[in-house]
């Protein structure tokens, strides 16, 4: 079941994000680099900013954030989407890029785009399968201390 995040939902979303980060960035990030990043500061950032949750049994197990997008040359942006790694190929992730998409809509943006890593393969094909190309913009990304390439992705909704 895809559904609006409510404050009580925070720590399970943080839980989702910091996990996932874990599995998918192992090979941009050291240990010591996600433990910068404590669960309370994730939640407290969730509480504010309330993402779609994907529950199975009750449990908190992917989320997806989309707003009005930081880029001035884009309309709206899916700023994060992410499941517990126990459930990826599962169709978790597909049903809540399906629903962000919707809510983008919903939101009267007519495209959206998306930065994801350069380096990241798995997420990047996930993107693609959805329908997502990239747009030829491609910038460094601080976080954790590292910067990384990242590129942006675009799609008609």
């Amino acid at each position: 079941m895809i559904r609006p995040a409510t404050p009580a939902d925070a720590e399970a979303v943080a839980r989702v994000q910091l996990a996932s980060w874990r599995a998918a960035y192992a090979h941009l990030f050291s240990a010591g680099q996600f433990d910068q990043y404590p669960l309370d500061r994730r939640a407290d950032f969730w509480r504010r900013y309330r993402p779609l949750v994907a529950e199975i049994d009750g449990e908190v197990v992917g989320f997806a954030s989309v707003g009005s997008a930081d880029d001035k040359d884009a309309d709206g942006e899916l700023f994060a989407i992410y499941v517990r790694p126990e459930q990826w190929g599962s169709g978790v992730g597909r049903a809540l890029i399906q629903a962000a998409e919707e809510r983008l809509r919903e939101l009267g943006h007519a495209s959206a785009v998306l930065w994801v890593y350069d380096d990241n393969p798995r997420a990047r094909r996930f993107y693609e399968a959805a329908g997502w190309r990239t747009d030829g913009q491609r910038r460094p990304y601080e976080f954790l201390g590292a910067a990384h390439p990242v590129v942006r992705y675009a799609k008609t909704l």
